[in-house]
C-alpha cells in the first residue's frame, strides 16, 4: 500500500501538500477505504482523522472522515465534514448522503428541502439515483407511500445501469410498504438479477417474501435498508 492507490482527482487535491505530507495523507486515505471495507469503523476513523489533522483543507480527507462518520451512525457530524466537503470543492456529489443525514437527524422537512435544491436538479444522473432512493426513504417515513414509489419510477425504468439494483430494491420496499407483495417480489427478483456486486441482500428478502425459513445462527437480522457506502449511497439508501 503506498497511496498510488487513490484515483487521479484526489491526488490533484493532495498537489497543494508537501510532497512527504502528500504521501502520507494519501495513505492513511487508503486505509479508510480498506478498514471500511473490513468492517473496522474504528480503525477507519483513526486514519481518516490523522487524513485531517495533516491535510484539514483537502476535500478527500474531510469527505473520508464524514464516511466513517455517516457509516457509524454519527449524523451530525458527517453532515457537517459533508458540509465543509461541498464549501471547499464547489461540488455537490455528495447531496444524496446529505439528505440522509438530515433524514437520520429526523429533520425529514429539511431533508426534502435540500433534496428539491437548484443543486440537486444538477446533479448527474448516478447522483440523482442515489437521491431518489434516499427520498423515497423519507417519504415513507413521512406516510407518503404513493410518493416513495412515484419517485422511484423513472430510475427502474429501462436497462440495466450501474445503480439499478439498488434501485429495484428500493422500490421493492416502497412497494412492499404500500402493501403490494406480488409487485415488491418481483422487484427484489429484479434487484437480485442485477445485482452482480451482491451489494443488496435482495436474495435474502425475496426468500422471506416466498417463506424460506433461516436458521437463527445464520441469520440474527436483515437490513431493512440500501447500504450507501461510501460507495455509496448514494448510500445508503435508504441508509
Amino acid at each position: 500500500m503506498t497511496g498510488r492507490e487513490l484515483d487521479r482527482e484526489v491526488w490533484t487535491q493532495l498537489r497543494t501538500l508537501s510532497k512527504e505530507n502528500a504521501e502520507g495523507v494519501a495513505q492513511h486515505l487508503v486505509m479508510v477505504a480498506i478498514r471500511l471495507a473490513e468492517e473496522d469503523v474504528d480503525g477507519a476513523l483513526a486514519h481518516a482523522e490523522t487524513a485531517v489533522r495533516r491535510a484539514g483543507r483537502v476535500p478527500a480527507a474531510r469527505e473520508a472522515l464524514g464516511m466513517v462518520a455517516y457509516r457509524q451512525g454519527e449524523f451530525a457530524r458527517a453532515l457537517a465534514e459533508f458540509r465543509t466537503v461541498r464549501r471547499l470543492s464547489g461540488s455537490a456529489h455528495l447531496l444524496p448522503l446529505m439528505v440522509d443525514c438530515e433524514r437520520g437527524l429526523g429533520r425529514l422537512d429539511r431533508a426534502l428541502e435540500l433534496a428539491v435544491s437548484a443543486e440537486a436538479a444538477e446533479l448527474p444522473a448516478p447522483e440523482r439515483a442515489e437521491l431518489a432512493m434516499v427520498v423515497s426513504g423519507v417519504r415513507r417515513d413521512l406516510g407518503q407511500l404513493d410518493a416513495a414509489v412515484v419517485g422511484l419510477e423513472p430510475f427502474v425504468s429501462g436497462p440495466v445501469r450501474p445503480w439499478s439494483a439498488r434501485a429495484y430494491y428500493a422500490y421493492a420496499d416502497a412497494l412492499l410498504a404500500r402493501g403490494e407483495e406480488v409487485e415488491a417480489r418481483r422487484w427484489f427478483a429484479a434487484a437480485v438479477d442485477a445485482d452482480t456486486e451482491v451489494s443488496t441482500d435482495a436474495a435474502e428478502r425475496l426468500d422471506l417474501l416466498d417463506g424460506v425459513a433461516f436458521d437463527d445462527a445464520c441469520d440474527e437480522s436483515l437490513a431493512d435498508h440500501v447500504d450507501l457506502g461510501p460507495q455509496t449511497g448514494v448510500g445508503e439508501s435508504e441508509q
